[in-house]
């Protein structure tokens, strides 16, 4: 049998935790307003999306800044958040889904394993699932490739786990 190579991972996770207390923290925030007085504004947590209900596009949009603001605060990468734009019905009362993104697209892991090849580094990429594991002979060669992808930027936020000798 072969010696194990040295090998990581590379993952997009947000930390759900997080997100729940980002999301309670605008809630408080929301109950505390007074703009938001005698309103019927709703911030809801189901899963990985954040619900929110106004009635006109600019509470929705004072909510959006809000849940933001507390999980950008709260350390949570905003590359992570996927926000469509509200739902506005002719009475004016205003809907909005903000998801939470967990895991590398396949599109995502296709150029990071392709940004690693055309790096010439000596080590092999290879997309597992929502994940990408990189392995190579020497541990600073894996060193080199992970301040390489620091040092790109990509359209999700990236931890490499896993660290494997």
């Amino acid at each position: 049998m072969l010696p194990a190579m040295p090998s990581f991972d590379i993952v997009s996770q947000v930390n759900s935790m997080e997100i729940e207390n980002a999301v309670n923290q605008a809630r408080k925030e929301l109950a505390n307003r007074f703009d938001f007085k005698a309103s019927k504004a709703e911030i809801a947590l189901e899963k990985s999306e954040i619900k929110l209900v106004a009635e006109d596009q600019f509470k929705i949009r004072a909510l959006e800044e809000m849940v933001l603001g507390r999980l950008a605060k709260r350390g949570i990468s905003l590359k992570c958040v996927d926000r469509p734009e509200p739902e506005v019905s002719p009475l004016g009362h205003a809907r909005q889904t903000i998801k939470i993104k967990q895991g590398i697209e396949s599109s995502v892991a296709k150029q990071l394993t392709s940004f690693i090849r055309d790096g010439k580094f000596k080590a092999t990429s290879q997309i597992q699932g929502d994940e990408v594991r990189v392995n190579s002979k020497s541990r600073d060669e894996l060193q080199t490739v992970i301040a390489a992808v620091r040092g790109q930027e990509f359209p999700v936020p990236l931890q490499f786990v896993n660290f494997r000798d």
